[in-house]
């Protein structure tokens, strides 16, 4: 017990680095004597403030929900199987892998050693680094509001569909038969009617707006209610939703794996999409397209990440929660490529076998059903066709499973039409169509949890008045996303929900992560960050996370940039109408109202990254103008006040209150220059 007495004693400067802000970057050097005064002085007199600690999961369990959760969303489900079959199959996914290690990972673990070193959210974090850099952290709040916005669109439709999945036969399986949309339906499939005339009644372009849609409405009002419950005490009740949210979901899934195998035609749809194309990867758009899906699979720059991990103990192990987190992503992603392609296998056999029927009925029609009365085979009846067609009397259609398959559908066409239509051939439909759309609702809210702790977590830190209004606050943001929401309840809304999806996050997200690296590796610096992260784990990250930050992953998200910019510029935007006459969808041009819309969600996006930039700019030279000591990082009187911790090293020790009543402070040495202080270094874990 003597041991811990004389190793506290060489170590006051340690301790009194907890309670005192670093040392400023190049630049923000005025902004050092107010600032350590105002701490020094709020940590004496703990008479007039209560050090509030900041609250934590329950279970490292828990948190690695959370962030699997987070990660794991809908675009796994819906959006990794496409491109995988679309680009190449196993070449795909090798290209995916390559990418998700030399980009993804190393971009994830800087988010989560940041949030984790300074125990704050996204705003919080970059403000720490440098005042400047502030706009980073608003710009991710802004992304989570525009994502959560149409997000919770898609869990109201979810929720509609599993509604309607407790009857049989399920109401998308067969046509009206009377009334207006018989000839539709019948010019469609069930299930496409269903979906864009009895779900979504949908105009026949953007520009028709429609009224709104009372069912959908009153499902968005239901998801809305549902998140503000889950968010009402933060993590600690969330946390706990994750459980279920995070869990159930693998559940299903495994589930849909068992029975998709089983099935005929599951085989021949695995071979489709993993069939490896290597010559995809001179193709510049495919690099694009894996990037790009790395890039949110992993969920970076929403600030999320850096808000979950801020509620973890100093000495989490991040780097492990990195990799651990990345890989469930990776295999919970190719898990649902299995499930996807083996039921669409299924499904095209399905189709292929009765377009072979209809045909063959044809040819008994005009007297040629003879020739090939034993054919039954898809493969056996095109070469059949291939060998007579030309002079049969009537046109023949091929019927091939390769034809269906390679139409490939994605989003929601993939979930509320191509995989509801392959369920309604299951026995037991209702069954299986109830777990389904339970799955894509516990999907969802997961991934929307973690969205809204990337709103609320930066501006509870970071607004004092708001985090004493949690419960209100919370009430607030629902209640403002669902009258903005109500925006993708008209008939139109479809297509709004698109263009928020492909425009609103895409670009704004990219550039944050662009200015996330750059002021992590060379704002405050590779080397610094590494001997931050080096005190947290008690032992140093791999040297090449340096050169990857630096370049590698700074380059490729500039790339990324620079591609999705090209491709916007060189190609007007599209969205795909439903046309109701024709019963089809067709890709239509946004109208020029429309680009207006999208370029300003674009912009006001990325506004508060310069704005912040050239305030604090500004703010500082005239400070400096004015003889002053200048602006500091705080939320009071300009000074930025680190967060407190449950951490026992946070409390500044009895002789650290001795030398500054004393009014001597330690000069800031190299040692002191970091996120952590030495003491924080040193001290044992919390076993997290």
């Amino acid at each position: 017990m003597h041991k811990d007495k004389l190793e506290a004693q060489p170590r006051h400067r340690g301790d009194l680095q907890a309670v005192m802000e670093k040392a400023p970057l190049p630049g923000d050097e005025r902004c050092t004597t107010e600032g350590q005064q105002a701490v020094v002085a709020d940590g004496v007199n703990e008479d007039t403030e209560a050090v509030a600690a900041r609250e934590g999961w329950d279970s490292k369990l828990e948190y690695v929900l959370a962030q699997v959760g987070f990660s794991v969303g809908l675009g796994n489900v819906w959006r990794f199987p496409y491109l995988c079959h679309q680009n190449g199959g196993g070449a795909f996914l090798l290209l995916y892998i390559l990418l998700m290690v030399v980009v993804g990972v190393p971009l994830f673990f800087l988010e989560l050693a940041a949030g984790q070193s300074i125990r704050q959210g996204s705003i919080g974090v970059w403000k720490f680094i440098s005042p400047k850099l502030a706009g980073i952290g608003f710009s991710s709040c802004l992304v989570c509001f525009f994502v959560a916005l149409y997000y919770n669109v898609i869990i109201g439709w979810s929720l509609f569909y599993l509604g309607n999945s407790f009857q049989n036969p399920l109401p998308w399986e067969e046509c009206p038969v009377n009334g207006t949309g018989v000839k539709e339906c019948a010019a469609a499939t069930p299930t496409t009617y269903f979906w864009f005339r009895k779900t979504l009644d949908v105009t026949d372009s953007i520009n028709e707006t429609g009224e709104f849609n009372p069912i959908m409405t009153g499902c968005l009002a239901a998801a809305w209610a549902i998140v503000c419950l889950g968010m009402f005490k933060g993590i600690k009740s969330s946390g706990k939703v994750m459980y279920f949210s995070s869990v159930f979901p693998y559940v299903v899934l495994l589930c849909f794996l068992i029975r998709g195998l089983l099935l005929d035609g599951a085989l021949d749809g695995l071979k489709y999409m993993l069939y490896p194309r290597l010559s995809i990867w001179q193709d510049v758009q495919v690099w694009r397209q894996a990037a790009t899906q790395v890039f949110f699979a992993l969920g970076l720059g929403f600030g999320s990440v850096i808000a979950y991990s801020s509620y973890n103990p100093k000495h989490n192990n991040c780097h492990r929660d990195a990799i651990m987190v990345s890989s469930i992503n990776f295999m919970t992603s190719v898990l649902a490529s299995l499930v996807v392609f083996a039921v669409l296998g299924f499904r095209a056999k399905k189709i292929a076998f009765s377009c072979v029927k209809q045909n063959l009925e044809l040819l008994a029609g005009v007297g040629l059903g003879q020739e090939i009365y034993n054919v039954t085979e898809p493969e056996v009846y095109n070469e059949w066709l291939k060998a007579h067609g030309p002079h049969l009397p009537i046109n023949l259609t091929n019927c091939s499973m390769e034809r269906e398959m390679n139409q490939g559908v994605e989003g929601t066409g993939l979930a509320f039409i191509a995989f509801t239509e392959a369920m309604t051939l299951f026995p037991g439909s209702p069954f299986w169509s109830a777990l389904f759309f339970l799955m894509l609702l516990n999907l969802g809210l997961s991934t929307m949890f973690g969205t809204m702790e990337g709103i609320l977590t930066p501006l509870y830190d970071n607004f004092a008045s708001l985090a004493k209004r949690r419960t209100a606050f919370t009430v607030f943001i629902c209640t403002v996303g669902f009258l903005i929401g109500l925006l993708f309840t008209q008939r139109c809304g479809n297509y709004f929900v698109s263009m928020f999806d492909d425009y609103s996050a895409t670009l704004p997200l990219i550039i944050v992560v662009v200015f996330e690296t750059i002021s992590v590796a060379w704002v405050y610096g590779a080397d610094r960050f590494l001997d931050d992260i080096e005190k947290m784990l008690h032992w140093r990250p791999w040297p090449i996370y340096k050169y990857l930050w630096k370049y590698v992953c700074l380059l490729a998200m500039i790339g990324l940039l620079g591609a999705s910019l090209i491709r916007m510029v060189i190609k007007r935007p599209t969205y795909k109408a439903y046309i109701q006459e024709e019963a089809s969808e067709k890709d239509l041009e946004y109208p020029d109202w429309a680009l207006a819309v999208l370029t300003l969600l674009i912009v006001c996006a990325t506004l508060p990254v310069p704005i912040c930039f050239l305030y604090h700019t500004y703010r500082q030279r005239f400070s400096q103008s004015m003889g002053s000591g200048g602006t500091s990082h705080s939320l009071e009187n300009g000074h930025y006040r680190p967060c407190s911790t449950t951490d026992p090293d946070a409390t500044p020790s009895t002789e650290t209150r001795l030398m500054t009543e004393n009014g001597s402070l330690p000069p800031l040495a190299e040692e002191n220059l970091g996120l952590l202080s030495e003491n924080e270094g040193v001290a044992e874990s919390t076993g997290l």
